[in-house]
């Protein structure tokens, strides 16, 4: 059996993982489902073994055995890192010790920067920004989800294009001059009769309501002037959060991930919004990042994660 270190990005939908010698060299990678940092739910707890079942099961199948484990989940807090290790205890058979589990923007940002180098904002469903430097040097704004903000995320979009389609139907009778923007929202959910929105809304995983960002994102392209607004409000808000680490951590360059980015006009509200900073768009191996991060190859994050209590 070949020894590997092991990194898991968990995400809701999808888990994703790499196997690296100590060298860093990517010696395997694959995908199986998702879960989340949630433990303390029976159901979410079980989705987690599923993932880390297969993933043990391809790893075994390879002639792998693990001697390092890290891991980033989505929804990951202290209260659970117990309960984290000791999964990755029983399905990698690996030293409680040789296991670090962190959240997966953590992950993210080791996968673009070096501790301390740069400012990272994530939008997708949701909205965060972070800073993690040597020892407590951990910055966070934003993340605190779309009842109290969540500005510029995919939510945060629907919940505005909603509010602008329902404020002109209550003045006007109508959705006379935002008729686009409400025939792309309908064409997803079926009709902008407000007991279906209602049902849309209020009805299920407040997760979904992001997924009718794409739709404002299509008015746009169809040229509906306040689906534009709205994005390039998104990308402003973004933005702000850029702002607001640089302003409280020193300038660095900015970068920004998510799925959030590819909607139209949200790109350059946010370039135009930071004139005079160094802004950037990388593409994050958030697996590849946790794989290396026990390597011999590398010791800057095991340093800043092992001195910062904020990342807990």
């Amino acid at each position: 059996m070949t020894a590997v270190h092991l990194g898991v990005d968990v995400g809701g939908t999808a888990s994703r993982w790499v196997a690296c010698d100590d060298s860093g060299a990517v010696l395997a990678r694959g995908k199986t489902s998702g879960a989340t940092g949630h433990l303390f739910n029976p159901a979410e707890k079980e989705r987690l073994r599923v993932a880390l079942s297969a993933i043990a099961a391809d790893l075994k199948a390879q002639g792998f055995a693990v001697k390092s484990a890290t891991t980033g989940l989505t929804g990951f807090g202290a209260v659970v890192a117990g309960l984290m290790r000791e999964q990755l205890v029983e399905f990698f058979g690996v030293a409680a010790e040789s296991c670090i589990t962190v959240d997966d923007m953590t992950l993210a940002y080791a996968s673009i920067f070096k501790p301390g180098e740069g400012h990272l904002i994530s939008a997708g469903t949701g909205s965060i920004g972070l800073h993690i430097g040597v020892g407590d040097a951990y910055v966070r704004v934003g993340g605190r989800g779309i009842l109290i903000d969540d500005a510029g995320s995919g939510s945060w979009i629907a919940l505005k294009a909603l509010d602008t389609l329902f404020r002109r139907l209550d003045h006007d009778g109508s959705f006379d001059g935002v008729a686009v923007l409400a025939e792309e929202i309908a064409a997803r959910l079926g009709s902008v009769e407000w007991h279906v929105v209602r049902e849309f809304v209020y009805g299920g995983d407040r997760g979904r309501i992001g997924t009718l960002s794409v739709a404002v994102g299509a008015a746009a392209e169809r040229g509906d002037l306040t689906a534009r607004e709205i994005l390039a409000s998104a990308g402003r808000e973004l933005a702000l959060m850029g702002s607001a680490l640089t302003g409280r951590v020193g300038s660095r360059p900015i970068g920004f991930v998510g799925g959030v980015l590819a909607l139209p006009g949200i790109r350059q509200a946010i370039v135009e919004a930071l004139a005079g900073h160094e802004v950037v768009f990388p593409e994050a191996d958030a697996a590849l990042a946790a794989a290396r991060m026990q390597t011999s190859a590398s010791t800057e994050w095991r340093a800043a994660l092992a001195g910062n209590t904020g990342l807990a």
